[in-house]
């Protein structure tokens, strides 16, 4: 059996079910009306991992896969892109944020690991179609708004753009924590807001105040260098 039978043969699949011979409902699809389907597989997924359950995990894997060779398809008949092109793609990038692993480059900790993956980062959108100029940039907009949260803190904070006492206030407990947010979840509910929504619209808010306050903190280093 040859190694790489069991993708060949997957995208054969995939192949036929987008030929003229094929599955109507495959053959109708295009990127955009696929976008959604692998979000909800995603969720799926998650819901396997915390079952426990790895036949659970076979099922939702392969349907997440479905969703990449699905895309690679559509791509390969615009000529675009290929599977084995995502592929080599992921495979180098890989390896090339990983320099204390495949380079020379030393990382003690996490935290140094950060350091290299996002200077790395940095260097590969420098002058990409669609460059991220500042650390704050690459956070997918359409996450729930609770997760584009706490990745927006996650990017302030490794950038040294918060300031402690706005984060700062009485010390919680998790399952403390939770039940606040759960509480504040039912409040908004019992208002007729949208919770979501709500804290959507805050994140732009502070996000513009993070982004001038990361903006000023560039200049001052530009002056500092001329």
């Amino acid at each position: 059996m040859k190694k790489n039978s069991a993708t060949n043969d997957l995208l054969k699949v995939m192949a036929k079910l987008r030929s003229p011979t094929g599955c109507p409902w495959d053959r109708k699809q295009d990127h955009l009306t696929l976008r959604f389907h692998a979000v909800e597989e995603v969720y799926e997924l998650m819901d396997a991992i915390e079952s426990g359950d790895d036949r659970e995990m076979i099922e939702e894997l392969g349907d997440l896969l479905l969703q990449v060779v699905f895309h690679c398809q559509l791509a390969k008949e615009r000529g675009a892109f290929d599977y084995a092109k995502v592929v080599r793609h992921l495979t180098n990038k890989l390896v090339r944020r990983h320099p204390h692993v495949f380079g020379d480059a030393k990382a003690k900790n996490v935290a140094q690991v950060w350091v290299h993956w996002e200077r790395i980062k940095r260097a590969e959108t420098h002058g990409a179609q669609h460059p991220r100029p500042s650390l704050l940039d690459g956070i997918p907009k359409h996450l729930p708004a609770l997760l584009r949260a706490e990745k927006l803190l996650k990017k302030a904070r490794q950038a040294g753009l918060l300031k402690e006492s706005e984060s700062s206030r009485r010390p919680l407990t998790k399952p403390a924590l939770g039940r606040e947010l759960f509480a504040l979840t039912q409040y908004a509910q019992r208002k007729g807001w949208s919770a979501e929504e709500l804290l959507r619209r805050e994140i732009k808010t502070q996000e513009r105040v993070l982004r001038r306050r990361a903006h000023l903190i560039f200049c001052e280093g530009e002056r500092s260098h001329s």
